[in-house]
């Protein structure tokens, strides 16, 4: 450690994103990328966006594709916040509204950057354990808080909870950010942006990540009130004015457009998520209920380490968490159909 660093620098435990190693002929199931490319009209966009046009600085503000967005959800621009990817923008989530005297209120299970930006911003937390069957109890966090996070569906545990559960955490927690974290939202759950114009205390954060295969270009952005985005435009513009390349808004706006493509493959996933859940549960793996673009699965005969390191001799790499309560878990991303059939095929040699 460097005398040079900053202090708290020091004590600094960093997120560590999943592997991407770089094996020819590889099955990759382990970071819930989309198996499908994204829409042939993004492509389109994108190769037209490369012009001399690169040489200038994109709209900081990223208005046209905000303005796809307030369309596509139905609210107002500046109920709009877009930023280089959703770990970006959760990132100005908790610098902007999430540091109170209160601690902040997560599952003790679910995405692993949420400690790690508490430690960043020096912000107090508290972990509420799950239940036994790896759910959300949502009577659990009707306490003093200093804000609520959690994502819809979990992750890692895929598991969802329903519109009706959250509003009824809103009515009971009036006086703190609720943040709704949905990254996965689009196969299989129901978004609470509709519940954004009853409730300023909410904030809803997506990503084109996963159900529009854009990870590479990074977009992401939040939907709430305008006195919550006004919060986030303050931070973000302190640390970053231009975010967003154009090729990156322009490739949203298009994503958007292409409402065909996405259902499209959204629904194939979610088809090919259920096949390949039961032929797990025919071998044996207790498989959680999914609303994600991965399942949650255990065997009680197998170590999912064990496993893990099995299916990567075999040319498949998958997730596996040393977190305690889910170590003998395997993350599995659900892959083209052909890909499923290949781990289907490995994991019934293994098992």
């Amino acid at each position: 450690m460097s005398r040079f660093w900053s202090a708290v620098v020091h004590k600094l435990q960093p997120y560590i994103p999943g592997e991407q190693p770089k094996i020819t002929n590889l099955i990759k199931l382990n970071t819930n990328e989309n198996p499908y490319g994204p829409s042939p009209k993004v492509i389109d966009k994108l190769q037209q966006s490369i012009n001399d046009d690169l040489r200038l600085y994109p709209d900081p503000n990223a208005t046209e594709l905000k303005k796809s967005l307030a369309k596509y959800y139905n609210v107002n621009a500046n109920q709009v916040f877009v930023g280089n990817g959703s770990d970006e923008v959760l990132a100005h989530i908790f610098h902007a509204l999430l540091q109170h005297d209160e601690p902040l209120l997560f599952p003790d299970i679910t995405y692993s950057f949420y400690p790690v930006y508490c430690q960043l911003y020096q912000i107090k937390y508290q972990t509420i354990p799950l239940t036994q069957q790896f759910e959300i109890n949502l009577d659990d966090y009707q306490q003093q808080n200093g804000g609520i996070i959690f994502p819809n569906p979990n992750a890692p545990t895929s598991r969802l909870l329903g519109l009706n559960e959250i509003e009824q955490l809103l009515q009971n927690n009036t006086e703190s950010v609720v943040v709704i974290d949905e990254a996965y939202i689009d196969f299989g759950g129901e978004t609470a942006i509709s519940l954004v114009a009853n409730y300023p205390n909410l904030l809803v954060t997506q990503t084109f990540s996963k159900s529009r295969s854009l990870a590479n270009l990074r977009i992401g952005f939040a939907i709430g009130h305008a006195d919550l985005i006004e919060a986030l435009v303050r931070v973000k513009d302190s640390f970053n004015s231009y975010p967003m390349s154009n090729l990156a808004i322009n490739a949203g706006i298009e994503a958007l457009n292409d409402h065909a493509y996405f259902e499209r493959t959204s629904q194939k996933i979610i088809s090919s998520r259920k096949s390949l859940a039961a032929e797990l549960s025919t071998l044996g793996f207790d498989v959680l209920p999914s609303a994600a673009n991965f399942i949650f699965v255990t065997h009680p005969d197998k170590p999912a380490e064990e496993l893990a390191t099995g299916l990567r001799q075999q040319g498949i790499i998958v997730r596996h968490f040393k977190h305690e309560r889910i170590s003998q878990f395997l993350r599995i991303t659900v892959g083209t159909d052909e890909q499923n059939k290949q781990l289907v095929k490995v994991l019934k040699r293994l098992v």
